[in-house]
């Protein structure tokens, strides 16, 4: 079980923004975001919104770096995948 980042290249809100993903399972996904100090509120349907000055914390927390394709990669082999605009399930 890993969790991965993927480089700070999203805008928004004035900032660029990582992508942190689990290739396990939430949970681990929000244990590793909980212990960071991230809110659950920065949780979108299958990552955490990550700002760029937090990249660095996720990595020297144990976060894999990888590209944004190979979030996209992962997410689907996992079986985590949640698109925009699908009708999704409750996780915990």
């Amino acid at each position: 079980m890993t969790v991965y980042i993927d480089p700070p290249a999203w805008p928004g809100h004035g900032r660029m923004w990582s992508h942190l993903v689990s290739d396990a399972s939430f949970d681990e996904l929000h244990a590793f975001a909980a212990r960071l100090g991230v809110p659950r509120r920065a949780f979108e349907r299958d990552h955490y919104d990550i700002p760029e000055h937090r990249y660095a914390d996720a990595v020297r927390a144990g976060a894999v770096e990888v590209g944004s394709r190979e979030v996209v990669r992962l997410l689907r082999a996992a079986g985590l995948r949640r698109p925009k605009g699908r009708a999704q399930r409750r996780s915990s």
